[in-house]
């Protein structure tokens, strides 16, 4: 039986271990931490190492030897969490810490893009002592502004405002400190693109030189229906868009994904792993928006209920760099919708322990999926919130249209719940408004 190490906590993690678990191969499966949902996973174990804690989980694969390490958040990836497993002979589906970059630092990853010709917004780059002449570039500019944090925010260190007097005071208050640390030492004053995002997840392997992208997904950022409010790690997803139509896709995978996978080799960068990048589609064509570089959340929520193929084939032929061996991916037909339940308060202050109800109506449901995310379980073995994203509520269909009402019929119905429960109530609304006109 093979042994597979998932590093995270998150809904992520979870649908991860869910498509891992149906596998034909039957692993057994170990989550650092994981959360209450994967601890309920057929062959299944949580540890309490943090996925953060880099020198604890090398140690923890140096005595274990996993047969497959699956890094899912960016932290540990950024701090070369891959670089050392490999160094250890111990296969991992993740970039070193070089490849990283593309994510850790977005000042870096808009260089890549301008060596290698990937179009992208334009882009005027301040460093913390370049306070004053940032302030004076911002003022030159049209709106809306687009400012970003140079380095990892949890998805946060981002603000698009047509307010001038608030893009300033994020540009101070991030080259300060305030706001987000050492990934606020940078500020990155982007051009604002119009045009319809979407997010596109490749497995990526630069050793055989192979991108596949997966299939395509809209995730939801800001707090708040109608996109208001500040910007989250993702309230919603859905997949597929109707408006990614084969001579989009396309032209995605020539214009974007081919010129990334040759750019990371032609710079000798060993990149295994998923190039996740946040596109916008403009009126010229797709431009990027920025990169990630692991599997989105929760976008790969969205995606892990549509994959008809084999995932532990797909992630074993990434770490080991035989992506182009394989067929790519299989899909079902038809769509899904994922809605995140959140903990109220979140992206800010929230209160954590509050007990969940209503989890044993999920059991044996088709076509409707729960994944854990912010939970754990209390002394009397409750289960409890304990994050800002507590869950991931999921429904496919024959269409968008049928798995959004699925999803909402579903918590309109109150089957799941716990103090402070908020979610938007417009994930995919326009896939619908879309379709009737």
């Amino acid at each position: 039986m093979k042994n597979i190490l998932i590093i995270g906590g998150g809904g992520r993690e979870h649908a991860l271990g869910l498509a891992l678990s149906r596998s034909s191969e039957a692993p057994f499966l170990t989550f650092a931490p994981g959360n209450a949902g994967t601890r309920r996973l057929p062959q299944a174990q949580n540890r309490a190492i943090g996925a953060e804690d880099v020198a604890a989980l090398v140690e923890y694969a140096r005595v274990e030897r996993p047969d497959l390490v699956v890094v899912g958040p960016e932290v540990p990836l950024a701090a070369g969490l891959a670089d050392s497993l490999r160094a250890m002979n111990i296969a991992v589906f993740g970039p070193g810490a070089a490849g990283a970059r593309l994510e850790a630092s977005k000042s870096w990853a808009k260089e890549f893009m301008g060596r290698h010709g990937i179009p992208t917004a334009a882009v005027a780059t301040f460093r913390q002592s370049e306070s004053a002449a940032a302030l004076a570039h911002l003022r030159t500019q049209p709106g809306p502004y687009v400012i970003k944090a140079d380095g990892l925010a949890a998805g946060k260190g981002v603000l698009v405002t047509a307010d001038q007097a608030a893009a300033a005071e994020f540009v101070r208050e991030t080259l300060s400190g305030g706001l987000f640390g050492e990934a606020g030492n940078r500020v990155l004053i982007e051009e604002f693109m119009q045009g319809v995002e979407v997010s596109v997840l490749a497995m990526c392997d630069t050793v055989s030189g192979r991108i596949i992208a997966l299939e395509p997904a809209s995730d939801y950022k800001r707090a708040y229906d109608g996109d208001d409010g500040p910007n989250t790690g993702g309230m919603g997803a859905y997949s597929p868009p109707g408006f990614m139509t084969a001579e989009v896709r396309q032209e995605i995978q020539e214009r974007i994904l081919e010129p990334t996978l040759a750019g990371l080799r032609a710079e000798g960068i060993d990149y295994r792993g998923t190039v996740y990048a946040g596109l916008m589609l403009t009126a010229t064509g797709p431009r990027v928006v920025e990169y990630n570089c692991r599997l989105g959340d929760p976008e790969t929520q969205s995606l892990v209920p549509r994959l008809a193929s084999d995932l532990l084939e797909l992630l074993e032929a990434t770490s080991a760099g035989r992506l182009r061996e394989i067929a790519p991916p299989r899909w079902k037909d038809g769509a899904s919708v994922g809605v995140v339940l959140a903990a109220g308060g979140y992206p800010g202050p929230y209160e954590r322990g509050a007990v969940v109800r209503g989890l044993e109506a999920f059991d044996g449901l088709e076509d409707i999926w729960l994944f854990h995310a912010g939970t754990t379980l209390d002394a009397a073995g409750q289960t409890v919130t304990a994050g800002g994203r507590v869950f991931n509520l999921v429904a496919t269909g024959p269409d968008i249209a049928t798995a959004r009402q699925r999803v909402y019929n579903i918590l309109g119905e109150g089957r799941i719940g716990f103090a402070g429960m908020r979610y938007r109530s417009d994930i995919a609304a326009r896939e619908i408004l879309r379709a009737e006109f």
